[in-house]
């Protein structure tokens, strides 16, 4: 049997209108009739319609979350901030995980829009800029997360350059002077900027910037676990590598072990992005932690207020990394990361 907001109000013995503002949250209601109202629901087990309640309230009180590869630790994080967040201010998200591709991003948006979220919350592809033009012709609020696609929105960052760079040149101050590359796909902001990062500290330190040891497009362990044994097979090998993320490393690591090549006596190992197990391998990596917790917040943060007023300028936000200093880029346990590296601030808004 199905009950209606009617029934509640019989059994409270209060008006339809009463009943109303509190399922839908709409105006103060005394917590005598609140009390009254909330026993004649558990009583006869009424259930919100929620489609027509967002209907006529022009809100669904839920949030799409558009993002790639959800099995990345990184990104799992992250989700987990996001869904804690939007609950705390009263929204239900829904995830999408599109695996990078451009046809299932637009996809996974459509699906979003027509379900009537409120607003959305996306990893852009490289293909990114489409998307988010065709949600800006619809009206939908949105936010980028981890990628910038299009500077006309909303986005919330790290410092992708910095970080990079203060990575690679602590490495040419431990003497390193061939040191690789594994990049993502070009295509991304996040990519573009740890390469640039990566040959800025490369220049700073007088060194040449060697294309053959810059190798792009590697997204899973797999492909970075190949780019390492080409890189490997050079006649001049790096010495050291910096991976582009945790899966990266992953892969690279074990092209090492396939090799019985040493971390750090053979080749030195640095990544960006932390992971759980990043202080269990021997030797312990040498990481660039993203503040993930507070991407999924500040995102939130920033959706719910474009949602209130759509009118607001874009709001660009870069948080800080910290540099996780262990062993794997050569030094002993416990040993400072170097003070003269450039500074990664703990959080910058623009």
């Amino acid at each position: 049997m199905i009950t209606t907001l009617k029934d509640v109000s019989r059994l409270a013995d209060v008006s339809l209108t009463t009943v109303s503002h509190v399922v839908n949250g709409t105006r103060p209601v005394s917590e005598k009739l609140r009390a009254r109202v909330e026993a004649a629901i558990r009583q006869i087990g009424y259930t919100p319609n929620s489609l027509a309640r967002s209907l006529k309230l022009s809100s669904s009180r839920t949030l799409g979350l558009a993002i790639q590869d959800i099995r990345n630790p990184h990104f799992t994080e992250i989700v987990y901030a996001l869904e804690e967040r939007a609950r705390e201010r009263g929204f239900t998200l829904l995830l999408s995980d599109f695996g990078d591709d451009p046809a299932r991003e637009s996809d996974a948006l459509r699906v979003f829009v027509e379900r009537r979220v409120d607003g959305l919350i996306i990893a852009p592809t490289s293909n990114g800029a489409a998307a988010l033009a065709w949600l800006r012709g619809r009206g939908v609020p949105a936010v980028q997360i981890d990628r910038i696609a299009d500077p006309g929105f909303d986005y919330v960052v790290v410092s992708n350059h910095a970080a990079t760079r203060r990575l690679v040149t602590h490495l040419c101050q431990k003497g390193h002077r061939r040191i690789a590359m594994l990049g993502g796909l070009m295509g991304l902001s996040t990519s573009r900027e740890r390469v640039a990062g990566y040959r800025r500290a490369l220049r700073d330190a007088g060194l040449p910037v060697d294309p053959g040891l810059i190798v792009v497009g590697c997204s899973q362990p797999e492909s970075a676990r190949i780019a390492t044994h080409a890189l490997l097979d050079q006649a001049a090998p790096p010495t050291a590598i910096v991976a582009g993320n945790n899966l990266k490393a992953l892969g690279a690591l074990r092209a090492l072990g396939e090799r019985n090549l040493r971390v750090p006596e053979d080749v030195a190992l640095v990544s960006f992005d932390d992971f759980p197990w990043a202080d269990l391998f021997r030797p312990r990596l040498t990481t660039a932690a993203q503040p993930c917790r507070a991407l999924g917040e500040r995102a939130v943060d920033l959706l719910l207020d474009r949602i209130r007023d759509p009118g607001l300028a874009p709001r660009h936000v870069r948080l800080g990394v910290e540099i996780r200093h262990r062993e794997s880029c050569g030094c002993a346990a416990g040993a400072p990361f170097s003070p003269t590296t450039p500074h990664v601030p703990t959080s910058k808004s623009v």
